[in-house]
């Protein structure tokens, strides 16, 4: 009980110095309040964008790989001289992975037909990015409608004039009426809108269909050849339930590989790509960006640190001839000690609290005022209260203990 009465009173000594010197006070939390809103800020804002690329990444397919000319990446030793001699995915090689795939749930042939102007008597929308795709797309991705269904398999092989339209393009064109049933032109043809996606809102790799046109693959052909490299053809293929990514992978490279009639000693003369590759690029770059974000923060603690070791030095000098009373009285040397600790734990966990309320009130406001979910990770926010008490217990211990080792009469002279 003693132990603990002293210890509430080395706590109130601690308060009413902090109290009595306000400017001193609010100065020495600066170091420490810009310190953790460095931190908390750069990784929320980190942690933050990787949500968003993430879920960007996750509709991809975590189990779908895409048969392509250009692997994926860009970075370091990427031999692009040798890729551009690849050949682009043929509709013959759709054909034969469709007859002889056997882990696969879905498989389609795309094209990418690029950014075009549709218009709808007085109304236009520009920069609706055009595709096609063979029928059973659907089955490779999920397609969510607001309005409307998807091909059917009669529409996809026979190539109707149909097409399903996102949620923005329904808009721009149809403000004030049912899109189905409508006629727009595209490739200078006249289609009809079957169905209309659900709005989904634009993402960090410009993953969305709001702006999306699809139509039906043998409809494309009689416009467009839809081998030419201009359209990025890719084969989208997605394994069945309970099959491994990588034995889904394995698979579909030895059936390329045979259909290119490639002999063992020749590279793979197209590119599978999956979204473990974004991940794994995803984490390299976070990692360099966490430690770039961790050491200008900590260095800004330490600066915070220095200064608050300084103001405790001050402090027990201030204090001397008050330090030899109480140790004249019979104060131990543990009572003067946790004096000086508790303040300087106390300023920086009022320090940190101050630079935490900070970046929770830009997460409110980038909420309200600009639609974004800032992300603040619970296990970062007790991490730096720990590291905040941590600090105050390194800046304050020598000072601390210096004050708690002067002798009485000494230090009641001193004034």
């Amino acid at each position: 009980m003693l132990f603990l009465r002293l210890l509430k009173e080395s706590f109130v000594f601690a308060f009413d110095a902090l109290r009595q010197n306000k400017l001193r006070t609010i100065l020495s939390l600066l170091g420490i309040t810009i310190g953790i809103m460095t931190i908390i800020g750069v990784f929320s804002a980190v942690d933050t964008l990787r949500n968003n690329l993430q879920n960007s990444v996750e509709k991809l397919g975590s189990n779908t790989i895409y048969v392509q000319k250009w692997p994926w990446g860009g970075f370091g030793d990427y031999p692009w001289w040798k890729y551009m001699r690849r050949p682009v995915p043929k509709i013959r090689d759709f054909d034969k992975l469709s007859d002889r795939l056997q882990s696969a749930e879905g498989i389609a042939y795309e094209i990418g037909i690029g950014d075009r102007t549709v218009k709808y008597r007085s109304n236009s929308v520009e920069g609706a990015q055009m595709g096609a795709a063979s029928h059973d797309l659907y089955k490779t991705r999920v397609f969510n409608f607001s309005d409307g269904r998807y091909f059917t398999e009669n529409e996809s092989q026979s190539g109707r004039p149909v097409a399903l339209i996102g949620a923005s393009i329904a808009e721009g064109l149809f403000p004030n009426e049912n899109p189905i049933g409508k006629s727009i032109k595209i490739l200078g043809r006249r289609v009809t809108v079957i169905g209309v996606f659900e709005k989904e809102g634009e993402d960090m790799l410009d993953i969305s269909a709001d702006k999306y046109i699809l139509m039906p693959l043998n409809f494309a052909r009689n416009v467009i050849d839809l081998e030419d490299e201009r359209y990025g053809p890719q084969i989208t293929v997605k394994g069945k339930e309970g099959i491994a990514v990588n034995e889904l992978e394995s698979e579909l490279r030895g059936l390329m590989r045979s259909i290119h009639r490639l002999s063992p000693r020749e590279e793979d003369d197209f590119a599978l790509n999956k979204s473990t590759i974004l991940t794994a690029q995803l984490d390299q770059m976070f990692g360099i960006i966490n430690f770039a974000g961790a050491f200008i923060g900590g260095f800004s603690i330490l600066v915070g640190g220095f200064g608050i070791a300084n103001i405790m030095f001050v402090s027990v000098k201030e204090r001397t001839n008050i330090i030899g009373i109480q140790k004249s009285l019979g104060a131990k040397n543990y009572f003067i000690l946790l004096q000086f600790l508790f303040e300087a734990v106390a300023l920086c966990l009022m320090g940190g609290a101050i630079g935490l309320a900070i970046v929770f009130l830009l997460t409110i406001l980038g909420r309200t005022l600009a639609d974004v979910t800032i992300i603040v990770d619970s296990s970062k926010v007790v991490l730096t209260i720990l590291l905040s008490t941590f600090i105050g217990l390194i800046s304050g211990f020598i000072p601390a203990f210096m004050a708690s080792r002067l002798d009485p009469v000494e230090a009641i002279r001193s004034k």
